[in-house]
């Protein structure tokens, strides 16, 4: 009766450690998981970290990768996401389909585009299902970061970026409770 008392409280102490093991799994931000969630079209670019954050301000973490996509339109509703293009919806162009086409000075910067996944429930990001999914377009980027932004009278979390050009340009982008929105700050005193 000891030997059957100690295998039950030694299971039951275990099994916290097992429940705990299995929903702190972590799931790899590679190419195979952007694919599964963007389409084949779109790649992983090696270098720039993910950015883990809480963008639309709903308590769970988003994550935003850099990644280098042919075409995205292509794969938009097959893997329920959104092309958006807040850089030129700033400048009057607001529409994707139109903003897609068009090429960028830089070769190098063709094709590079920000992800960006909204979380949902206790699995955040790494849900099977994200509340939303957004491919940002058009955006000339050197680097990101995400941190906060003072917006009128609250703090968000916004995408910081370097932009490419000589004016060494820093803009953001945040997501205004109906969609992401740009917004440029100046330049650096370089």
């Amino acid at each position: 009766m000891r030997s059957y008392t100690f295998s039950l409280f030694s299971v039951l102490l275990l099994f916290p450690v097992v429940v705990l093991a299995q929903q702190n799994k972590t799931v790899p931000v590679d190419n195979d998981f952007v694919q599964k969630q963007f389409g084949t079209t779109c790649s992983l670019m090696p270098g720039p970290q993910p950015q883990i954050a809480d963008l639309d301000g709903d308590g769970i973490a988003d994550i935003v990768i850099v990644a280098h996509c042919k075409n995205p339109m292509m794969d938009e509703s097959e893997h329920g996401f959104r092309v958006i293009d807040p850089y030129n919806a700033f400048f009057g162009y607001g529409s994707p389909q139109v903003t897609s086409q068009f090429a960028s000075e830089d070769p190098q910067m063709r094709g590079l585009v920000l992800l960006v996944i909204h979380g949902t429930g206790p699995e955040a990001w790494r849900s099977a299902t994200p509340k939303m999914k957004f491919v940002i377009i058009n955006l000339p980027f050197k680097s990101i970061v995400v941190k906060k932004l003072a917006l009128r009278k609250k703090m968000v979390m916004a995408i910081f970026a370097e932009e490419t050009g000589a004016d060494n340009m820093t803009s953001t982008i945040f997501w205004d409770g109906r969609k992401y929105r740009y917004q440029p700050l100046g330049s650096g005193l370089e």
